[in-house]
């Protein structure tokens, strides 16, 4: 839901189309990340897998590349809070939101306040509820519209263009960002060989099903030819436009509540990613190493919570996200490429060891190269940074260093 306005006007319109062009990157990804979880069962990690099949330095380059996911996550949870928090109280502006939720997930974290299995289970169903209640109204206000085209959500002759498509999924496979943290549960999973894949196909099928559902409503509902009062927050205004006041702010708080307690999260697990770096002098220990009597990586939860304030300002919603796929797409690459020459290259050679991962690798790739160029050149940019530090701190790759991936 937070992204279906950028979506939609990238891919003008079709945004159903995104989210399964999307969907199949990601079924292709999750069956290299379910087989690679057989080899190394446990460390589950895009990392280990690239490291380890293919070259350190390609290893070193995705644990790099994703570890901009997990500063650019809490920052872009950050600007999205800030604008939902404005359709309640409109009077307090954008740069206070964003210096407040940055500090409150600082604050949180540094306090060790997580939510619990029950109380995630309970906001799960909420959540349901909510997506429930928008489906009802927008299905009541599509059957009183005079005249619905119901495939144009999925093509539109006079707006199609590949181009446009293709820089929208670019963007639209944000909504499966996290499947690949499956893979690191394989020491707490019964037979993981077989249910870490089964498990990570499952979730991208049902996101995939859901995310359809829900933008498929919502363009019904929201033509592409008229603009949103607010693009970060356009499916809010969406639910404004068939369920009126209530249900405008009953979605606006749900999603403020859920990109809360991502931003939270994501800064946590920022933060315990530079922690096993520093420890193991990847980074400078006296810094990124040390831990609070808390047993809290203070130092990391303050400089990521930094980083959220000050990027806040000169980063758009768009151009975060788009640096968050940037670094995610590396490492599903990179999988597939390892399972690829794992499976393929190294075993046996069979058609099924063939076509999945390196389909999986092409389509990734295409929607990689479809990212905008200021994303390409600020994730390009960080690249060349680590590569560089990394080649100094490892001798040019002689020696290892480790990207231990945080949990989910």
């Amino acid at each position: 839901m937070p992204l279906f306005g950028i979506v939609q006007q990238e891919a003008r319109g079709h945004v159903v189309t995104t989210i399964l062009i999307g969907m199949v990157a990601m079924l292709f990804t999750a069956v290299s990340y379910g087989k690679m979880a057989r080899v190394y069962p446990s460390a589950g990690s895009a990392y280990t897998y690239v490291g380890q099949e293919l070259h350190p330095a390609l290893g070193y380059a995705t644990g790099w590349s994703m570890l901009m996911d997990y500063v650019v996550n809490p920052l872009i949870c950050t600007i999205w809070c800030s604008k939902a928090a404005m359709n309640i109280l409109p009077s307090i502006p954008y740069p206070a939101w964003a210096i407040f939720f940055a500090a409150l997930f600082t604050y949180m974290n540094l306090r060790k306040i997580e939510a619990s299995a029950r109380t995630n289970a309970a906001l799960a169903i909420a959540m349901l509820v909510v997506v429930a209640a928008v489906l009802v109204a927008a299905a009541r206000y599509v059957m009183g519209l005079p005249d619905v085209s119901f495939t144009k959500p999925f093509y539109d002759p006079e707006t199609f263009r590949l181009g446009s498509v293709a820089t929208g999924t670019s963007l639209a496979v944000l909504t499966y960002i996290g499947f690949d943290g499956i893979s690191t549960l394989s020491e707490e999973t019964k037979d993981p060989r077989r249910n870490i894949m089964r498990a990570t196909v499952m979730i991208c099928l049902i996101i995939g099903v859901l995310s359809a559902i829900e933008v498929y409503a919502a363009q019904l509902v929201w033509p592409v030819s008229l603009a949103f009062p607010d693009v970060d927050t356009a499916y809010v205004h969406v639910a404004g436009r068939i369920g009126g006041t209530v249900l405008f702010q009953v979605v606006n708080f749900t999603l403020l509540i859920a990109s809360i307690g991502s931003g939270m999260g994501g800064q946590m697990a920022g933060a315990r990613l530079l922690y096993g770096m520093g420890r193991d002098n990847a980074l400078p220990k006296s810094f990124f190493g040390a831990l609070d009597k808390n047993q809290v990586p203070r130092n990391n939860v303050l400089l990521i919570g930094a980083l959220c304030t000050i990027g806040a300002f000169v980063v758009s919603y768009q151009l975060g996200a788009e640096l968050l796929n940037f670094g995610a797409f590396i490492g599903f690459m990179g999988v597939n490429m390892a399972a690829f020459v794992h499976y393929f290259v190294r075993g046996e050679r069979k058609l099924i060891n063939f076509f999945p991962p390196l389909l999986g690798f092409i389509v990734c790739f295409g929607i990689w190269m479809s990212l905008r160029t200021p994303a390409k050149l600020a994730g390009a940019a960080w690249l060349a940074f680590g590569m560089l530090y990394g080649a100094m701190r490892t001798r040019g790759f002689r020696d290892s260093i480790k990207f231990e991936t945080p949990a989910p």
